[in-house]
């Protein structure tokens, strides 16, 4: 489990901030990202990185991008489903008024099991 980021924090600001770029943390793994994390593929050393292109105003994405983004998204999909699942236990959208951080932790694995073994039957 990472640290808790309350507000707008920007997702790639805390990766960078729980995993610094120096210690070679994605060397051996391939890596699957949406546009919020633009910038990983200079920042980090990995295998391969699977990052989305993005439209500009004065350049369109072309058919074959489109193509590939939609590849991208459709393996990223099961990802996303998951963390909405656990958005349906209120865990992650609602403030938690627990003091023990350690109890907050069980409090979340909880969920994800609820919603693991949800997903199995």
């Amino acid at each position: 489990m990472s640290a808790y980021w309350q507000g707008r924090t920007l997702d790639y600001r805390m990766l960078k901030e729980e995993f610094p770029p120096a210690l070679g943390w994605f060397e051996k793994f391939k890596v699957r990202l949406d546009l919020g994390y633009l910038g990983f593929d200079k920042d980090y050393a990995c295998k391969s990185v699977y990052l989305p292109a993005k439209a500009r105003k004065t350049a369109p994405l072309t058919s074959d991008q489109k193509s590939v983004n939609r590849d991208l998204a459709s393996h990223r999909i099961g990802i996303e489903h998951s963390i909405g699942g656990l958005k349906r236990y209120r865990i992650l959208s609602d403030r938690l008024r627990v003091h023990n951080i350690e109890r907050h932790d069980s409090t979340l694995e909880v969920c994800a099991g609820l919603w693991n073994l949800y997903l199995s039957v």
